[in-house]
């Protein structure tokens, strides 16, 4: 077994009503690690759940850039030439990506 990080073991005792509590608080954070839930409570005292479909968008339209980015990169090596229509995917894949970014930050501007 690989040697543990944390090697100091910390415990203390709730009654069954927090435990609940805990155990339902988990639940609305979307964690069933009860060291993680527990260890970033006690060192942050808070934890927050981003939900940002915006941020899965993103993610996809960079890849797909990357990808248009890629393959125009090989047709200029092949031909030599740089053709106006894909000059323009471009344009509008990179239009998009900020489109998502503003979304993303004026989602993440919202938390308090």
């Amino acid at each position: 077994m690989a040697k543990r990080k944390r090697t100091i073991p910390l415990l203390f005792y709730v009654s069954e009503k927090e435990r609940s509590i805990i155990q339902a608080k988990m639940k609305l954070y979307g964690t069933t690690n009860l060291s993680a839930y527990l260890r970033k409570m006690a060192i942050d005292g808070f934890v927050v759940n981003l939900e940002l479909p915006e941020l899965g968008e993103m993610v996809s339209l960079l890849r797909r850039s990357s990808n248009n980015l890629n393959q125009l990169t090989r047709r200029v090596h092949e031909t030599g030439r740089v053709y106006d229509a894909d000059m323009e995917d471009l344009r509008q894949g990179q239009e998009r990506l900020w489109d998502a970014a503003q979304k993303i930050l004026t989602s993440l501007a919202k938390i308090q």
